[in-house]
């Protein structure tokens, strides 16, 4: 099953997406600036070898909910997200709202 709603952040709009798997869950929020996802992103991927598309991008693990993906630290972020004030530790809401629109 596969779930998409809005979200807001602080009256920010962004979008939180779930894909539910057999034994594990996908689970992204996301605006047209970036994005933050479950366990599943590959960082080292978006760094090395798109480095070029600039992907403002983070992962935080251990999440099965959105809610816990929100108030998760996160755990590896791109290149182009330490650029927008993103870095490893830092609450996915609090770096959500730094990309905010």
């Amino acid at each position: 099953m596969i779930s998409v709603k809005p979200l807001m952040i602080e009256n920010h709009p962004f979008t939180a997406i779930s894909v539910k798997l057999p034994k594990t869950n996908l689970l992204i929020v996301s605006n047209e600036i970036g994005y933050i996802m479950c366990g599943a992103l590959d960082v080292d991927l978006l760094n090395d070898k798109l480095a070029e598309r600039k992907i403002v991008a983070a992962r935080a693990i251990g999440v099965k909910t959105i809610e816990q993906l929100l108030d998760a630290p996160l755990d590896k972020v791109t290149n182009e997200a330490e650029n927008k004030g993103w870095y490893k530790g830092i609450n996915a809401k609090e770096a959500l709202l730094k990309i905010a629109e």
